[in-house]
């Protein structure tokens, strides 16, 4: 019998060696592949953020119930792209005891109902998170020594504005200069003021305003911010500086974002403290996010040509008309002063090319 014979008895023992019987591997490594879907960790605990130090963040678990208690905890590397800010609400999972030595995972961010935001420049696009969740913007500016910066506020008012936030405007060292002709800047805008001295902060009087709110607390270095908060919060014990005589600036003394809870007879609240700045870039700003903050003024904008500017300049603006023809009262020009002021601090920013 040849070798080459059709004989189905000697093909039979060769069949274990046809190459369907080989058992491919679903890749090269040998390991299942990746996916995308993540877990829904359906029993995450919701969490206030009160810090963040380093990529460690300090979490407040049970809030307002007898379980109250902080956590530190790290972000799930599918959030590495995504900044958690002082003041945002985050799913934590893992160990939430609390316990010296335990760390805690934030996997998720919570919808967002403000973000305060600001630019390093008017012209740059990057904007940068301050804090998250917050209703009220308190801003802190000193009578004198700093010398109040006017523009400054202007812009901190914008930012708030953009961001769907009400400001408050606290001024300082009052006993060293007669803040009246400052405020004067601000006289058409419905701006809840405080003032302090160095022998009486009106600390009962700004609490009421606190509770119930979750307020960012902003100011120039060396207004007296952080000696506002120790006053507000007792125990916070936040550092605090001096302005330096020749240059006439302050040192930046608190170095971190941190929320810190207020109690009063009233009730509670919540200040977020912030570093001391001296510039807020306003590259992120929508001009329109401004005018809406004027409702009355708004209103009537409504009748403006299209692409109105509203400033001294604008042809034709039915806000100028209006304030020319007495329909908004006595407090009418005051505001379209307040109003343009803020649009013209925005202005360069719009006119510089992006990017430059």
């Amino acid at each position: 019998m040849s070798w080459w014979s059709d004989d189905g008895d000697e093909d039979d023992e060769y069949d274990l060696y046809d190459e369907s019987a080989i058992r491919s591997r679903p890749n090269p490594k040998g390991n299942r592949p990746r996916t995308k879907t993540r877990p829904e960790h359906a029993d995450a605990e919701i969490a206030r953020v009160l810090g963040v130090d380093r990529g460690r963040y300090t979490v407040l678990l049970d809030e307002d119930t007898p379980e109250e208690h902080q956590v530190v905890a790290a972000r799930a590397s599918e959030l590495r792209r995504k900044p958690i800010v002082t003041g945002d609400r985050v799913a934590v999972v893992g160990d939430t005891t609390g316990e010296e030595g335990t760390l805690s995972r934030i996997v998720r961010i919570e919808p967002r109902s403000t973000l305060l935001r600001r630019s390093a420049d008017d012209t740059d696009e990057v904007e940068r998170v301050v804090v998250a969740n917050a209703d009220q913007m308190l801003i802190v500016v000193a009578a004198a020594n700093p010398e109040p910066r006017t523009r400054l506020v202007d812009r901190y008012l914008v930012a708030a504005y953009d961001a769907g936030i009400e400001p408050m405007l606290c001024v300082t060292k009052i006993d060293l200069a007669d803040p009246a002709p400052f405020l004067e800047n601000f006289a058409g805008l419905d701006l809840p003021v405080f003032t302090s001295r160095e022998d009486h902060i009106p600390v009962d009087e700004i609490k009421a305003a606190l509770v119930g709110h979750d307020t960012v607390v902003v100011g120039h270095s060396g207004v007296g911010k952080s000696t506002l908060v120790n006053a507000i919060v007792p125990g916070a014990k936040r550092a605090t500086g001096h302005v330096n005589v020749v240059t006439g600036r302050g040192r930046h003394t608190s170095s971190s974002t941190v929320s810190l809870r207020v109690e009063s007879a009233e009730g509670r609240g919540w200040v977020i403290d912030t570093p001391g700045v001296r510039s807020f870039g306003l590259g992120h700003v929508d001009t329109a996010s401004i005018l809406k903050s004027f409702t009355d003024l708004a209103a009537i904008a409504e009748d403006c040509p299209r692409g109105c500017t509203h400033l001294p300049d604008a042809p034709d603006c039915a806000i100028i008309e209006a304030v020319e023809e007495g329909r908004l009262g006595e407090t009418g020009r005051a505001r379209l002063d307040s109003l343009q002021r803020l649009l013209a601090t925005f202005a360069p920013a719009q006119q510089s090319p992006r990017g430059a």
